[in-house]
Formats: C-alpha cells, sequence, structure tokens
C-alpha cells in the first residue's frame, strides 16, 4: 500500500510513501505522541504538530499546506486518544468529537529524517586533480526532451559542485531555454544572460582576454548567486583555457596545513565592492564564510573587487598573508584542473564553493569589437540560478520517476 491507494490518508505533501504500518502508538501526558514500528525504530510527535498535519484538521487537502494560524492552535491535552488503527495508521481523536488519520509511511520519513533538505539530494563529495582531469561530462544533445539526462546532470552538479554538457546546440539563446527547464534565471547588474568576450572598453576584467586567478563572482552581494552556467558558442582563441578548484578541497588543506591562515580567512572581513559606473554593490564578509548553523560554506573570492580591509590594522599583514596562502593552494596543481572549451559546451559549478579562472587568451589587434579580432573570438553566455531552484527542480523531478 502507498499513497496512491484510495483508502490511505493524504499526506502534506505530494510524495509516495511505501505503507510503513505501525505496531505501537503512545500518547503520553506532555502532550507528545510515541509512534513505533515493528523493527523498533520510535518517533515522538507534539500533538499540536499532528493537528497541523492531520487530515480532516488543519491538512488542506488540495495545496496541503496547513490551515491553522497558530493562534487559533488547540491546546495540547485537546488530543483524546492515539492508536494503532486496523492497517497501521496513527488514529487521533480530539475533544471536539473529530477523528483523523495520518499515514505511517510518512511519519517513518520523518523518523528516517528523510523530511530534511538534503533528502533527494545526493551528498557533496569534494574533487582533486586526482579525481578527474575534466568536469564530469553528459552527452547534452537530448537534455532539451529528456528528464533522465537533465537528472543526471543536476545529479552530477549536486554531487561534485561541477559538471558538463556537450554536443549541445551552439546558438546564442540555447543557454536562456535550457537553464529556464530548470528554474528562474537569477538576474544581476550583468543582465540574466550575460555574453563573456573580449571588449574594447570593459567595465569588468571578464570582458577582457587577461588571465583571471581563481574566483568565485558577485562576493559583493549579501547571497552570491548559487550556481553559474557557462554555454560555449564560439572559440578559435589560442589559450583562454578554463580552470576549476573545489573549495571544499582548498578549506580542508587550509584547516589541516595552515590553521594560522584558516583563522585568518575565516574570521577577517574584507568590504567586497563592484568598481563599476553605473552600479555600486558592496557588502562585508571573510573570504571564508562558514555562515549560519544550516548555511552551506560560501567562499568570496575575486580580487578585483574586493574592496578595503574592514579590521584592525593590526591583523591587515596576517590577512594579507592568509589571502597569499589561499591563492597557493587554490592554484596548486594538485587542486586545479585545466581544460578548453569546445563549441557546444555547458559547464554548470556551484559558485560559492568552486573556485573557476581561466588562462590569459589572445585577443589580436584592437581594432572595432566585432567578436572576430586577429587572435580569433571566444564568445561564451552565461547566467546564474540560485541553489534552491535547483534543488527543487532535481526533487521534483526524482520524484516523478519514483512515480512513472
Amino acid at each position: 500500500m502507498d499513497d496512491e491507494d484510495d483508502a490511505a490518508p493524504i499526506t502534506p505533501d505530494f510524495y509516495p510513501y511505501v505503507w510503513h504500518p505501525l505496531v505501537r502508538a503512545e500518547r503520553r501526558d506532555d502532550g507528545f505522541v510515541v509512534v513505533a514500528w515493528a523493527d523498533g525504530r520510535d518517533l515522538p510527535c507534539y500533538s499540536l504538530w499532528l493537528a497541523e498535519n492531520a487530515p480532516g484538521l488543519g491538512l488542506e487537502p488540495a495545496s496541503r499546506e496547513s490551515t491553522i494560524d497558530p493562534g487559533q492552535l488547540p491546546a495540547p491535552d485537546s488530543l483524546q486518544t492515539a492508536e494503532v488503527g486496523p492497517r497501521g495508521e496513527l488514529v487521533l481523536r480530539w475533544t471536539d468529537g473529530s477523528c483523523s488519520s495520518i499515514h505511517p509511511g510518512w511519519l517513518r520519513h520523518v523518523a528516517d529524517a528523510r523530511h530534511l533538505p538534503g533528502s533527494y539530494l545526493p551528498a557533496r563529495e569534494y574533487w582533486t586533480a586526482a579525481t578527474f582531469a575534466e568536469p564530469p561530462s553528459l552527452d547534452g544533445s537530448t537534455v532539451m526532451e529528456d528528464d533522465a539526462v537533465l537528472v543526471e546532470w543536476l545529479m552530477l552538479l549536486c554531487r561534485f559542485g561541477l559538471a558538463r554538457l556537450r554536443n549541445v546546440p551552439a546558438t546564442e539563446g540555447f543557454l536562456h531555454e535550457l537553464i529556464e527547464r530548470i528554474g528562474p534565471i537569477r538576474g544581476s547588474n550583468f543582465g540574466k544572460i550575460f555574453s563573456v568576450r573580449s571588449i574594447v572598453d570593459p567595465d569588468s576584467t571578464a570582458y577582457t582576454g587577461l588571465n583571471l586567478g581563481q574566483h568565485t563572482d558577485l562576493p559583493t552581494r549579501e547571497t552570491p548567486p548559487g550556481y553559474q552556467f557557462l554555454h560555449c558558442v564560439e572559440n578559435t582563441v589560442a589559450g583562454g583555457w578554463s580552470r576549476m578548484t573545489d573549495g571544499l578541497a582548498v578549506v580542508a588543506e587550509l584547516q589541516t596545513r595552515y590553521a594560522d591562515d584558516y583563522d585568518a580567512l575565516t574570521t577577517l572581513d574584507w568590504v567586497w565592492f563592484n568598481r563599476q559606473r553605473d552600479e555600486d554593490h558592496r557588502w562585508i564578509g571573510p573570504v571564508i564564510d562558514h555562515g549560519s548553523r544550516y548555511q552551506p560554506l560560501g567562499i568570496r573570492a575575486f580580487y578585483p573587487v574586493r574592496g578595503f580591509p574592514h579590521m584592525a590594522s593590526a591583523d591587515v599583514p596576517r590577512a594579507y598573508t592568509a589571502l597569499r596562502r589561499f591563492s597557493a593552494v587554490a592554484h596548486d596543481p594538485r587542486f586545479q584542473i585545466r581544460y578548453p572549451f569546445t563549441p557546444g559546451d555547458v559547464v554548470g559549478f556551484d559558485n560559492r564553493q568552486i573556485l573557476h579562472g581561466r588562462d590569459a587568451f589572445d585577443t589580436g589587434d584592437d581594432g572595432p569589437d566585432d567578436g572576430n579580432r586577429g587572435g580569433g573570438s571566444r564568445f561564451l553566455r552565461g547566467c546564474y540560478l540560485d541553489q534552491d531552484d535547483l534543488y527543487s527542480r532535481l526533487r521534483v523531478l526524482r520524484r516523478r520517476q519514483a512515480t512513472a
């Protein structure tokens, strides 16, 4: 029996659940109900939480959301009895005479911690140059039609923070279509979709042929973009190879071998300030930001927009010593991979954890910016996507696979 059974209680979401019949339900005087299964697993459930999620009481059947404002919740002792029903469901009776049943498989997924944000997502693994020489790659020729290919790519992105599609159309509009198949594109001062190519009067070092050291984008923002995607439309230049470094591996190396530098990188703040003519975004934070209790690691590391030390003068020398160490580790061949861009490639990466860079390339003469200078043409299209939207899309796609 599962959630598709007409007799099964509806659940507070749209996932299918295997029927895990209960063997015991005990109502305690402290307002909790402890439910248990035959294998010994149990789960304490507060009565008001059960009320919020109970069909026929707090649960609205169409939206699967709770309808009870906290001020309207019943008293904890309004739960009169809790017992196991004839099929192993949890049966609740309330002092107002109402009765509700709770799906035991839904309760079991809470007991097994399958309700947490990491559920249905692969665990993040850090990598080095010994793990692979180029980004983990898939044939993306059918990604617009085949959900299985999209799921596999998104799984790789979550697992390694880096993954590539090959053999997609090398057209200017393709990236927009691809990313909106995942979720809404996150705009920035560069627009929704931006072009990465050398121009005559650049307002960012990205629009030059200069070498770019390992960095993350937009550390000037309160919350930097989660994922970045780069699509190669054309590439005939000499040089310009892309470089990637896993920030998780860098942080682990710093913690293990360079404790003083790690302390400076995690505790000393900088003012990050983008220096454009028509934009002025600023934020304060350390290079390595462990954030709040449940926030994943974030790295702010783009030297063109690291504006001002925001620390005691006595700390500035050691802050710069730590920056030099951070860069040395991020560029160490043990941690960094290099590869060329080929037209029809789309590379996605976690912008808060993966450090990316670029070798210098020949832009040719200083003539008009027609994208076809003497040194050849390197034309990428890029955009950002919030992590929440990518994770949500992957969970839904995997749910559909499970019910197909």
